[in-house]
């Protein structure tokens, strides 16, 4: 090989190189992976909702399940503005059957919560099956069809909860990148745990366990392309938007009692 030759080599494979570079953040396209579970971001975010409103009303991992059976069968966990007759939101709630107003139950926060309440008040709903649980709180036409999304709704749940570690990560183009918005975020963080949510300050949240770390961290990744968010650290591992697909890198100064968020 002449050096001509090896130099127009290099500087072709320089250039496919860079190209490579340019291109590798829109190869995937947007979405997110709970574990096994294949999401797309509204879905996430939706899904990281429900987890954090169960867990700042201290409700066990069934509860949430029920809520994720019953979230994938009447909306595919999506916010949806319509329904059958007056039905709307994640869970299909219907103003005219007393869940609240329209307005209301379009925030997946207050809808979430409303759920919740209605389930407390079914009777060992922790010893029922979930089709069962779920029935009772939604009255549909058939209830037997939330039992086909119960494995789904376990691995949702082990996931969010932060019972397993690392096991939610989203990425999305940068062709969807908004305007960071991260003091929006942590509002909104604190909205919906409610009073009973961890400290948040400046761009942390303080966590008192792993599970609570990981939670957190499911919660903002969700969120990521909503509120512009660019990086989460926690317990020596690393999200950044740039190279979401990738997931949770290693990062051995991501503290391990708060998460970082920017």
């Amino acid at each position: 090989m002449t050096v001509i030759t090896l130099v127009a080599v290099l500087v072709l494979g320089l250039g496919m190189f860079a190209a490579y570079r340019y291109v590798k953040p829109y190869l995937h396209g947007s979405g997110c992976r709970a574990d096994t579970e294949v999401l797309d971001l509204e879905q996430a975010a939706n899904a990281a909702t429900i987890a954090i409103v169960a867990a700042g009303e201290k409700l066990p991992e069934r509860a949430l399940v029920i809520a994720y059976a019953t979230a994938e069968q009447e909306s595919h966990i999506r916010n949806l503005e319509f329904g059958d007759l007056d039905s709307v939101g994640l869970f299909q709630q219907r103003p005219s059957q007393g869940w609240g107003a329209k307005e209301r139950l379009m925030d997946p926060v207050y809808a979430s919560r409303r759920f919740f309440a209605a389930l407390a008040k079914v009777k060992d709903y922790r010893r029922r099956s979930v089709a069962d649980a779920a029935q009772r709180v939604q009255r549909s036409a058939d209830g037997s069809a939330y039992a086909r999304h119960v494995t789904m709704a376990q691995t949702l749940a082990a996931a969010y909860i932060g019972r397993r570690a690392m096991a939610v990560r989203c990425w999305f183009t940068p062709g969807r990148r908004t305007q960071e918005r991260r003091a929006a975020a942590l509002r909104e963080l604190r909205r919906t745990f409610g009073p009973g949510g961890p400290p948040i300050r400046g761009d942390f949240v303080a966590v008192g366990s792993p599970r609570e770390g990981w939670m957190v961290a499911a919660w903002a990744v969700s969120h990521a392309q909503a509120y512009g968010l660019t990086e989460i650290r926690y317990a020596g591992r690393q999200w950044t938007a740039d190279n979401g697909h990738a997931g949770w890198t290693k990062d051995t100064k991501a503290p391990a009692d708060r998460v970082l968020i920017k």
